[in-house]
């Protein structure tokens, strides 16, 4: 969840801003556990102060925007990204990678029958030289690298942040500040927003194709081996691109509401 100066979870002693105008900040460090808290900002005529989100200098005491990645968010990509990864070396590692090649088993051998099942993965479509899925697996190769560098800089700068969005409730999570935050924001976001696009493109291939690699499939194997497998990667990138775009919008809004008042 990004926390910016609308948003606050817990009421903690607050620091002088850095804009010299006596603004309190939007974190506190906790001296008992290290742990950050958001809370609400104020300046001394009682409305939101207009700094936004500079990358403290010193500390994090300064720092106005909080992002705490939420719990969906987080398994999501604890599941995908492995198997993005299984699936890009399967794709770009053909033919060695298919059945009766070097590489198939064991780390590929379930692609023996996927291949049956979407045939744009097996040797109908390999010995057509259709470069559809290795074009797919190219760009798999950049989206997984954002989301690594997301994941990468949550863990690198995150520090224990509690408040709204951090589940079980109560307890802490990594969280990111400032300028950092921001970063991690953009990539997320614009990373889910390549992985629907890519996504939704694999699904208008089938039907402007009329189902020429997946029609010959019976209804159950069609739904438990192909719909819900690739359905999923419709629904949680759509998830993370509300969530994450929600919050983008909300950050400027206030920015924009806090510069007019000036």
């Amino acid at each position: 969840m990004v926390q910016t100066r609308s948003s606050s979870g817990i009421d903690l002693p607050s620091t002088p801003s850095a804009t010299g105008r006596g603004a309190t900040s939007a974190l506190a460090a906790d001296h008992a556990d290290g742990t950050l808290r958001s809370r609400k900002p104020t300046g001394s005529s009682g409305r939101t102060p207009s700094s936004s989100l500079a990358e403290p200098s010193s500390s994090l005491a300064t720092a106005s925007w909080v992002y705490v990645p939420d719990t969906v968010t987080l398994v999501w990509l604890a599941i995908s990204l492995p198997l993005v990864i299984w699936d890009t070396g399967y794709v770009l590692g053909r033919p060695l990678t298919m059945p009766g090649g070097a590489l198939h088993w064991p780390i590929w051998s379930p692609y023996a029958l996927y291949g049956e099942v979407d045939h744009i993965y097996g040797f109908k479509q390999w010995n057509a030289r259709n470069g559809f899925t290795a074009a797919q697996g190219s760009l798999n190769l950049i989206e997984t690298v954002l989301y690594l560098a997301y994941v990468y800089l949550w863990q690198a700068k995150g520090q224990l942040v509690a408040g709204a969005g951090v589940w079980p409730k109560g307890s802490a999570r990594k969280g990111l500040v400032g300028r950092a935050a921001g970063w991690a924001v953009l990539l997320a976001f614009s990373s889910a927003v390549m992985t629907l696009s890519k996504t939704v493109l694999y699904w208008l291939n089938e039907y402007f194709s009329y189902f020429d690699n997946i029609g010959h499939n019976d209804l159950y194997s069609l739904i438990v081996l192909w719909i819900i497998p690739n359905g999923a990667w419709l629904v949680l990138p759509t998830y993370m691109i509300y969530k994450l775009g929600s919050e983008i919008i909300d950050a400027l809004a206030i920015t924009a509401n806090d510069d007019l008042e000036e």
